[in-house]
């Protein structure tokens, strides 16, 4: 498979380990600053997202300590119940 260059994964290979890390605040009306490939949380919970693709769901019961993968470009507030939101990029 030929590296991945795309803007939204930062980094030359998408398996690769998270090459950073953003606080989130969730935001009904606005992306985050910048899309993100995955993400934590510090207060179990569900985590309202919307995905590169425009698809939007709701990742349920999300629990701390463990990194969830996927493209994303808004996590709601309204929805969100996690705390401590960690954007992996």
């Amino acid at each position: 498979m030929p590296p991945v260059t795309d803007h939204y994964i930062r980094t030359q290979n998408a398996s690769a380990p998270p090459s950073g890390c953003d606080s989130v605040v969730p935001n009904d009306a606005a992306d985050l600053p910048r899309p993100i490939r995955g993400l934590m949380v510090t207060g179990a919970g569900d985590v309202k997202c919307e995905f590169i693709d425009g698809s939007i769901d709701t990742l349920p019961g999300l629990l701390p300590g463990f990194p969830y993968g996927g493209l994303i470009k808004k996590i709601f507030a309204d929805g969100t119940t996690a705390t401590g939101i960690k954007g992996l990029t």
